[in-house]
């Protein structure tokens, strides 16, 4: 049995490898010119372009777009384009492996007369007669597991911002505020994100921090701001947060959702931001708004459009 399963296996490698062989030349083989020259008209553009996406082993998801082209190809009952498929489904490229899918595909493209799936047939016996579902018109085949875990894995590398490396850093004495930032930002439908950027720029999470200007606290509060949100405490931690995250909430409704003008007023104050229709040109809070933008890229957020009467400025 395990003879025969060697065997089994050793064929179909050969297999895949005088597929991907034709796939990934600069140019198509004779064999495979002539096969294109002889689809129809409507086909052969599919399975050249299947081809060239094969070609292109470095693209995430290139061999599931080959497969896309090649089960619509199948669909208008091209051979060649089953047969592909099915190689496609025996070997887990781009799709789950589904040696049924394969054998069902070889044995359909092997009553059209296709030489290569009746060769296939010897290796992999016909084991159901069920079409892969994306011979459904308009359906796309399904991605493999494999892909959409290195595609979710890619999307999350790309939401990834400037403080989320300074997040990856901060000591796991600290990390307990990274929590109480995110709970106190979901209550105020604000991103974590934006809050933790502030108070890494406010003052980098020292929840005793005090400026020279009477700021307080992570979110360096000053006085009349802790009083205006009702924070009795500036060096509490989960007062200043709240009262921080309260202004903030305040400043996007009033500045229409644009984070560099809630930003540059969070410093220098929303009348500073009116006055000079914009960025006041002080170097500090210049400074403090490029800090805030290189670890928050995203120039607006959503915003409450009933708390507050937007700014004359807008």
């Amino acid at each position: 049995m395990w003879l025969m399963r060697l065997k089994t296996t050793c064929v179909m490698l050969v297999a895949l490898v005088m597929h991907l062989t034709s796939a990934t030349a600069q140019a198509y083989t004779q064999q495979e010119q002539e096969t294109f020259d002889h689809a129809p008209p409507r086909i052969r553009p599919l399975l050249t372009q299947a081809s060239d996406w094969m070609a292109q082993q470095t693209t995430l998801d290139a061999n599931w777009q080959a497969a896309k082209l090649y089960c619509e190809a199948a669909a208008m009952g091209s051979a060649e384009g089953m047969y592909r498929l099915g190689m496609l489904y025996a070997f887990g490229q781009g799709v789950d492996e589904s040696l049924s899918y394969a054998s069902s595909l070889f044995k359909s493209a092997a009553m059209s007369g296709h030489l290569e799936s009746q060769k296939m047939l010897e290796t992999i016996p016909l084991r159901s007669l069920a079409s892969p579902p994306c011979l459904a018109a308009g359906v796309a085949p399904d991605k493999s597991q494999k892909l959409v875990q290195a595609e979710l894995a890619k999307a999350e590398r790309e939401k990834r911002v400037g403080i989320d490396t300074l997040l990856d850093r901060l000591p796991q004495s600290k990390r307990w505020l990274i929590s109480m930032v995110e709970k106190v930002a979901e209550k105020y439908d604000i991103d974590p994100k934006l809050v933790l950027t502030i108070i890494s720029v406010e003052s980098n999470f020292k929840i005793k921090a005090q400026s020279n200007k009477a700021a307080q606290g992570l979110m360096q509060l000053i006085p009349e701001t802790a009083a205006r949100f009702n924070v009795r405490n500036a060096y509490d931690a989960s007062q200043n947060i709240k009262g921080g995250v309260a202004y903030l909430r305040w400043l996007l409704s009033y500045f229409q959702g644009d984070v560099v003008l809630a930003v540059a007023a969070y410093n220098a104050g929303e009348g500073a931001v009116d006055r000079y229709k914009g960025v006041p040109p002080y170097r500090e809070t210049r400074n403090y708004v490029k800090k805030v933008k290189a670890r928050y890229p995203f120039a607006t957020h959503r915003f409450d459009h009933g708390l507050t009467t937007p700014s004359p400025i807008l």
